[in-house]
């Protein structure tokens, strides 16, 4: 009561329904499980209570400036950590929110956790840094040649960044003939390493690809942390392609630049060794012409000297041999011409003496002692006077000549 008056209390809303605490806790988490706004996330703090425990679990609590929240990593997620953050780092963890509802407490279920400080950095990159070298992951027997002419090259880097603008000014003005794939993965920030994987693999898959360039311009140390992500050095090394890094740093080198096939300080850098300078290659094909050109008549005069030599010592054997086929020749002639002395000789007395015997033989001869030889009319010989009568025409012929004659008469 106020100077005399009654003031009469306003009415308290009734609650519409009672509900039980596993009822409120259920709707509590299926408002924050439906809104998405809580998956997949990314909460920076510092580290506070961390605690492994026997099953291989991780819980531990994010402290911010004036909150707090708990956090718990599963063992199948665990094994992803390579150097375990100490309380008071400060770190990183990307998962989802979700409500716990036997403890009535929301809580965020870490996927990854990864420091940020530059002690804590420093740290996990040593360790990650000494597991990969015992891997075998950097080692130099492993590196790939990069093609000196290569026809097809991939860029991985952020599609509307400096890095992409300098590669392709340095390949117009180097090698505009080289076709150029880009494919955009972001270089910074928490969701770089899965971007920068994705690329790799896709680029792993694509056919014609001669070289990849992982690129991302210059930035602040903390900014090239994807580039020392586990994730990314082993995609870097297990792309069936060779793989050229400048993530635009000139001091240190990230564990991706120490698992790449050829590492540059810079965007330009790599694309000037991925890309061979037209005007280099112009100038090595005249160089190589020139060479080529020379040795070509160095070798036509060394042939043809040698061809030359080879012509007279030919010339030379074959007058000799010739010589000599000669004298066998002029030797065998005179053989020749005794052998068919002797035998002319021996033939022309042969003829003589046959041809006195015929001449002895011959009827001519006969006539030529005085006897005459008597043809009838059909120029048969006449051997009997049997074989004539009178009146029958007779040729009588002599050494000489022959006279024809008639039979007048006959006697025997």
């Amino acid at each position: 009561m106020r100077d005399g008056a009654f003031i009469t209390p306003l009415p308290q809303p009734q609650p519409t329904s009672i509900q039980t605490v596993d009822e409120l806790s259920g709707a509590i988490r299926l408002t924050i499980a439906s809104s998405g706004r809580f998956r997949n996330i990314a909460v920076r703090g510092e580290i506070q209570g961390f605690k492994r425990h026997s099953s291989g679990h991780v819980y531990f609590t994010l402290q911010g400036a004036e909150s707090k929240i708990s956090a718990v990593l599963f063992r199948s997620h665990a094994a992803s950590v390579i150097a375990w953050p100490k309380d008071g780092d400060e770190a990183m963890a990307t998962g989802s929110v979700e409500v716990y509802a036997k403890g009535g407490t929301y809580q965020l279920y870490a996927v990854r956790l990864m420091p940020i400080g530059l002690g804590a950095q420093k740290r996990a990159r040593d360790e990650l840094q000494a597991l990969l070298e015992r891997e075998g992951l950097f080692d130099v027997r492993h590196k790939r040649a990069i093609p000196k002419y290569p026809s097809k090259v991939a860029v991985v880097t952020s599609p509307t960044g400096a890095a992409l603008q300098d590669i392709l000014e340095v390949s117009l003005k180097r090698a505009p003939h080289v076709d150029i794939a880009v494919i955009p993965a972001t270089v910074q920030g928490v969701d770089a390493p899965e971007q920068v994987v994705r690329a790799l693999s896709i680029a792993g898959a694509a056919r014609g690809l001669d070289c990849v360039i992982l690129a991302r311009g210059g930035g602040a140390k903390d900014d090239l942390s994807p580039f020392d992500d586990e994730r990314v050095v082993r995609a870097v090394r297990s792309c069936p392609i060779p793989v050229v890094t400048g993530v635009g740093h000139q001091i240190d080198s990230s564990l991706a630049d120490m698992a790449s096939d050829a590492a540059l300080p810079t965007p330009s850098a790599a694309a000037e060794r991925v890309f061979p300078d037209s005007e280099d290659i112009k100038h090595n094909l005249v160089h190589a012409m020139n060479i080529l050109s020379a040795r070509a008549l160095r070798s036509c005069d060394r042939f043809g000297t040698a061809l030359e030599r080879r012509g007279e010592k030919l010339s030379s054997a074959m007058t000799r041999m010739i010589s000599g086929r000669q004298d066998l020749l002029e030797g065998a002639f005179d053989r020749m011409k005794i052998l068919c002395g002797g035998k002319m000789d021996r033939c022309e007395a042969a003829l003589a003496s046959a041809a006195s015997a015929l001449d002895a033989m011959s009827p001519l001869a006969v006539l030529a002692r005085g006897y005459a030889i008597c043809n009838g009319p059909s120029g048969r010989t006449i051997r009997s006077v049997g074989e004539v009568k009178p009146g029958d025409p007779i040729s009588i012929r002599f050494k000489d000549g022959s006279v024809d004659a008639s039979v007048t008469r006959t006697s025997s």
